[in-house]
């Protein structure tokens, strides 16, 4: 039979794979043209394959195979077919030491059947360099040169019987051949067999990581040699697993999003991209997530913990803070494609479904990729970094120094979180890399250049609904903490996640049961204390009160007065070296404090709630009641109608009393000064109002007796009435009264004010009096401690000196 032939190059790959995974290099079959010469120009390699170590260049010296001559090929030797013979090759050129490939076939031009092929040793033929595809563009990652012109090689074309026939056999290699514990690592004998697939996938569904399952593979085996495969096979067999996996779940996925929508037309998805053929981000959020959102999304983390190797679960949920601290669930995140344009997408869909209104602050991983995306969607959104993440990423960046200095972790945590200026912090940032000589180490460099986005002292003047200042959660909020693990696959997920939505539920309503049913301990008498725990949750209210009574170990002094702002300066007891500045604006009832733990989470601190007891300020302004706190955070009624219940026992403080008399009398004062009749008109008006106030004075017994206190709508009503009438009898009374009546009531007024400075003089020292009794107290018992401590190491005799020391000191001061 006459055949018409063609030749051409095929590529032959190994169970390996290619491809890139995990930011390792992963070897692809050198499948470039090649030509039977010398190389047409020379080439430079960077890096080096799996058979980097054992090939040489292009040499006149030969090499035989050393081989059992049964067991190798010869001219004339039938194979049942193509693939036997294929096999055999390979078989021979594993015991003597190379890698094959197929190099070329020939076709029947008549039916395209391949009647003759050619294989031939791996480092056949030379690359080519100056192939169009290659010298047009620049190589970011050039392969090592593997072929140097070898010539082994055994051809093999069919019978008419239908058997194959050797036609040709090349011993002689121009290289040296590898030695036989590294056989393992050439291309055509890295097989992965069916016993170890079947570990593999069993160790993979366990939720082990390549390196482990190989650890597993090199035991059971009894050497690596033995496996057959290099820990690069088994992370592209265990990629390929995910992907066709992936390829499943998103079906299901799909599924389960269109049944939910189906029970419930308020249940939103979305898929970027065509919902048939999904390639993009799938996003989803049901009913309660998006009222959620509504009551608490001042706060939100994009939580992707999930998508990292310890999961393998390319899940990512939005979550918050309710008003019990506890997390609460804004949407889900299904990632397939995680690059910018796909996040941007994802986080465009998510907040249409929350009605469009942005977050307050935002908390993710430290990624570039997402953080570009942030600033093109949410623009207005403070983004910060978790601070958690970066401390984990630490420990695999520093490891060297965490080994070598075990005290390196606890200096950084308390340059990052106990510092309390900016100027600080970065004192304590210089002098901690100077110690440990890390000034140019590149991610600490890049670390400090994104500070402003994760160091606390940075991010206090926003709000991001934590507890506190330095007591930091572990991990960024995880709704699903307990639920979804390292062995979590798709098929598992759904009934995890129904089980963890209903867990959270019951837990938000197990505290709201707490809450309104039961009432907390009070640990003072402080009215503000009682009017805290009937408005904030009991979660909110405990941690209120930790700093509530952390006031009375803090003194509050007065540091400036310009009228309107007072300074204090705040400090705890036996430590004036660390004090806080609080502005406190008695007009307005407003306070700062340098520690910005108000701005940062939404209750206040101590040193303001100090300065509040020096100033007789008994019960919280409203605007320092954030209704997110507060039990009715998910109610429709405004928490300024709660509050109203306890105006009562606001205007119960002499302070808010005598501020806001003030603060309308000073415009008052304003307004009549501005000319003679209107000076005329506000004395007169002055004259009214001073008759009234003595009238009411008389009757305050017979009134409080008969009705107790006055209603709140009565007292409003009340002072309604007096404008009223101030400005209905503007001109009535200037001319009713002599300027000798306007003098005596001038007289009495200020007679008045002189009394009532006198009693405050007195009041005030009556206090610094009792505070004076209260630090001697407490100086004599620390004497008394330090006596028994001395009575117990010196005898009696030392401690009674002691106390007499400090007797004649006190009596000196």
């Amino acid at each position: 039979m006459e055949n018409e032939v063609m030749d051409y190059d095929i590529g032959l790959g190994g169970s390996g794979g290619g491809g890139e995974d995990d930011g390792l290099y992963i070897e692809q079959e050198e499948d470039d043209p090649v030509v039977d010469g010398s190389p047409t120009a020379a080439g430079s390699s960077a890096g080096a394959g799996a058979m980097g170590g054992f090939q040489g260049s292009a040499s006149l010296e030969t090499y035989i195979p050393e081989a059992d001559p049964d067991l190798e090929p010869y001219e004339g030797m039938e194979f049942e077919s193509e693939e036997a013979a294929k096999a055999f090759y390979n078989s021979y050129a594993r015991r003597v030491g190379f890698s094959t490939r197929v190099s070329s076939s020939r076709r029947s031009r008549k039916d395209g059947a391949i009647i003759q092929r050619s294989f031939v040793c791996a480092k056949e033929g030379f690359r080519n360099l100056n192939e169009k595809r290659t010298k047009d563009r620049e190589i970011k990652r050039p392969r090592t040169i593997t072929r140097v012109g070898c010539k082994a090689s055994l051809s093999v074309k069919i019978q008419d019987s239908g058997k194959w026939l050797v036609s040709n056999f090349v011993r002689e290699h121009n290289h040296q051949l590898v030695p036989p514990d590294q056989v393992h690592c050439l291309r055509s004998h890295r097989q992965i067999s069916g016993p170890a697939k079947t570990l593999i996938d069993t160790l993979q569904a366990a939720g082990m990581g390549p390196r482990r399952i190989m650890s597993a593979l090199i035991k059971e085996y009894g050497g690596i040699s033995k496996v057959g495969f290099t820990e690069v096979d088994c992370r592209n067999y265990m990629r390929n697993n995910r992907q066709r996996s992936l390829e499943g779940d998103i079906q299901l996925l799909l599924d389960y999003l269109r049944q939910m929508q189906a029970e419930n037309p308020n249940f939103f998805y979305a898929v970027q991209g065509e919902e048939d053929h999904a390639t993009g981000n799938v996003f989803w959020a049901d009913p309660k997530a998006r009222a959620n959102y509504t009551y608490f999304g001042d706060i939100v983390t994009f939580d992707t913990t999930y998508r990292s190797n310890r999961y393998r679960l390319p899940f990512a949920p939005f979550t918050g803070v309710n008003h019990h601290g506890q997390p609460v669930l804004f949407g889900c995140a299904f990632l397939i494609n995680e690059s910018e344009a796909s996040f941007v997408w994802l986080f465009k869909t998510w907040l249409a479904a929350m009605s469009g209104c942005p977050p307050v602050s935002i908390t993710t991983d430290h990624d570039s990729v997402i953080q570009s995306a942030v600033m093109q969607v949410l623009p207005d959104t403070r983004h910060r970094f978790c601070e958690w993440h970066i401390f984990k990423k630490c420990q695999e960046k520093l490891s060297h120094v965490f080994l070598k200095h075990p005290n390196f972790e606890a200096d950084l945590q308390k340059c990052v979180n106990l510092t309390e200026s900016i100027d600080e912090f970065e004192s304590c940032w210089f002098s901690l890399l100077d110690k440990f000589e890390l000034r140019d180490h590149e991610w600490l460099q890049a670390l400090y250049s994104a500070r402003s986005q994760w160091v606390p002292v940075y991010l206090r003047d926003t709000f991001f609904a934590e507890m506190s200042i330095t007591q930091r959660s572990d991990s960024m909020n995880s709704y699903f903490d307990g639920y979804v693990n390292a062995s979590t696959n798709l098929n598992q997920f759904f009934r995890l996640y129904e089980k963890a939505l209903e867990s959270r539920n019951e837990k938000e309503v197990k505290a709201d049961y707490d809450t309104m049913n039961t009432s907390p301990t009070l640990r003072t008498p402080s009215p503000m204390e009682k009017q805290a725990s009937e408005l904030y949750t009991r979660k909110l209210f405990t941690r209120f009160q930790e700093e509530l009574v952390g006031t009375l170990t803090f003194m509050a002094s007065k540091a400036e007065d310009d009228g309107d702002v007072t300074t204090y300066q705040v400090a705890k007891f036996g430590e004036d070296h660390r004090d806080y500045c609080v502005r406190f604006n008695v007009l307005e009832m407003k306070a700062f404090c340098s520690c910005r733990m108000f701005e940062f989470s939404g209750l206040l601190c101590r040193h303001v709630l100090a300065v509040f007891r020096v100033t007789n300020v008994l019960t919280l302004p409203s605007h320092y009641i954030l209704k997110r706190w507060t039990r009715n955070a998910k109610s429709s009624v405004l928490l300024e109608e709660h509050i109203s219940d306890v105006f009562s026992s606001y205007l119960e403080s002499h302070t808010v009393r005598y501020n806001t008399l003030r603060h309308e009398a000073l415009k008052f004062v304003d307004e009549g000064a501005e000319s003679v009749d209107l000076y005329n008109v506000a004395m007169a008006a002055l004259a009214e109002a001073s008759e009234k106030v003595d009238l009411e004075t008389k009757n305050e017994g017979r009134i409080s007796a008969n009705n107790g206190r006055f209603r709140d709508d009565s007292r409003r009503n009340g002072i309604q009435a007096n404008h009223k009438n101030r400005d209905q009898n503007k001109g009535s009374f200037a001319q009713q009264l002599s300027e000798e009546d306007m003098d005596t009531k001038i007289h009495e007024l200020m007679q008045e004010v002189e009394s009532a400075n006198r009693r405050c003089e007195v009041y005030r020292g009556n206090l610094l009096s009792v505070l004076k009794d209260i630090e001697e107290h407490k100086q004599l018992l620390s004497i008394k401690v330090q006596n028994v401590k001395l009575s117990m190491r010196d005898g009696p005799q030392k401690a009674i000196l002691s106390e007499s020391v400090w007797k004649t000191r006190m009596l000196k001061a």
